[in-house]
């Protein structure tokens, strides 16, 4: 049986015309959305979501293309982080929130990110988990340390070989991001891992397209806003592993240029802060829902 979040419901809500979201929901209160990251569903929330119910109504769906969420074939933009953003805004509305908290990880913080760009008023408080802004992330990967985001530029390429290679193993591919980027690996039991592999096993091809978008349509909005001068206007929180020793970069610095009301977090864990850091995860998120 697939593992659950204790004391969540979880419903299927349609967010567009041919995409409806798995969505588990628990709680009550002021609402929260969390989005997951890659390679995960939103069983990656459930130590913080079970935390966060205790005063708010906490909403943790699996994004398009991801875990029990419908995913459509590509058609350019169907992976964009606008439309996955919309998605969201879509997702709570339908729940009967017009304003909300949202929190993302990895590519859940890039759908969080563009939807405090495009959805202002809606979002109240965002908080970004280990990730950079998609048009300062292609900035700073380069020379060796970029080895570190090989699976960028493998899933950037166009349709067919890295659906193809990636498919050939997908076990292979998904659990050497499990293995690696964590410290902790008991934070991910074989139960989670589990289920983790067999969702991304059914979704190489939206997944894929997930990451393609980031080095194409994703792109193209960011440099329009930055363009723009378009900066989030509500509380951001961002929290990140200290990625700068290797690749050389300040992050504050960055996500500074993005956002003027920022807290900026450097935490010692892997990639997976929300599973290997559940109590610092939820104490930062409180922090900024108090802002």
């Amino acid at each position: 049986m697939t593992p659950t979040i204790p004391g969540f419901d979880h419903q299927r809500l349609r967010v567009a015309d041919d995409v409806a979201l798995h969505v588990a929901v628990g709680g009550s209160g002021s609402p929260v959305v969390l989005l997951h990251g890659f390679p995960q569903t939103h069983l990656m929330w459930r130590h913080v979501a079970a935390d966060l119910t205790a005063d708010h109504t906490v909403i943790c769906p699996d994004l398009r293309g991801y875990g029990a969420s419908d995913k459509p074939a590509d058609t350019g933009a169907t992976y964009a982080k606008r439309t996955m953003a919309a998605d969201v805004v879509a997702l709570a509305r339908a729940l009967g929130h017009e304003r909300f908290a949202l929190a993302g990880h990895d590519r859940g913080a890039l759908v969080a990110f563009r939807a405090g760009l495009d959805h202002p008023d809606a979002i109240t408080h965002l908080a970004c988990l280990d990730v950079l802004p998609t048009l300062d992330m292609w900035d700073v990967m380069r020379g060796t340390g970029a080895a570190v985001g090989f699976h960028l530029y493998l899933m950037a390429q166009p349709p067919g070989l890295p659906e193809r290679m990636i498919a050939a193993d997908p076990d292979v591919f998904f659990g050497h991001f499990l293995d690696v980027w964590t410290r902790a690996p008991e934070a991910v039991p074989a139960r989670v891992r589990a289920a983790y592999l067999d969702a991304c096993r059914d979704a190489v091809p939206s997944i894929v397209a997930d990451y393609r978008a980031s080095a194409t349509v994703d792109v193209e909005h960011d440099r329009a806003d930055r363009d723009a001068g378009n900066r989030l206007r509500m509380p951001v929180a961002v929290l990140q592993q200290d990625w700068g020793a290797v690749l050389g970069f300040d992050a504050r610095r960055l996500w500074r240029a993005w956002a003027a009301d920022l807290t900026h977090r450097t935490v010692s864990c892997g990639h997976f802060m929300a599973e290997e850091a559940p109590q610092e995860t939820a104490a930062e998120l409180r922090a900024l829902l108090a802002r």
